[in-house]
């Protein structure tokens, strides 16, 4: 499929903006899956949908669509390494930081007081994997695994 990758990426980045990195829950809308929670932006062609499965441990998928065809995904798998320790909004707060160099997660790194987020990604937006981990006062208290890429 021919598309303008330069749209896709700026549509990928707002999209990640208006769902879970968002300050609000605009985004949520009826789950296709049973047990799923799921997010959706939309702009004109593109549609950007988020589902996921559990909390504290949870797994989902990223999927655009171009024109109701799947373009590109992410699948991602992560949660608390400590369950005694909190993340309060710091995950999403890393995640508003996205980039368009790496659209996949958050920047490679970002700290707020006592917290740190790391990531490190590997490939292009073509066919890429990543790891994402995050400590507090020094101690990891979670990680998150992605890969993805287009759907051809």
């Amino acid at each position: 499929m021919d598309f303008d990758r330069t749209a896709f990426v700026e549509f990928l980045l707002r999209a990640k903006q208006a769902t879970y990195a968002s300050e609000g829950d605009a985004a949520s809308v009826a789950s296709l899956l049973p047990g799923a929670k799921q997010l959706e932006y939309r702009e004109g062609r593109w549609l950007y949908r988020d589902i996921y499965f559990g909390a504290m441990q949870f797994t989902g998928q990223e999927v655009i669509y171009l024109d109701d065809t799947p373009l590109w995904t992410m699948c991602y798998n992560g949660g608390m390494i400590d369950p005694a320790a909190s993340l309060g909004g710091f995950l999403k707060e890393a995640m508003r930081h996205v980039s368009a160099d790496r659209p996949y997660r958050g920047p490679a790194q970002y700290v707020s007081g006592d917290y740190r987020y790391t990531d490190e990604s590997h490939g292009s937006l073509d066919w890429y994997w990543g790891h994402e981990v995050i400590t507090f006062q020094a101690r990891p208290i979670y990680e998150l695994r992605y890969s993805g890429g287009l759907i051809v």
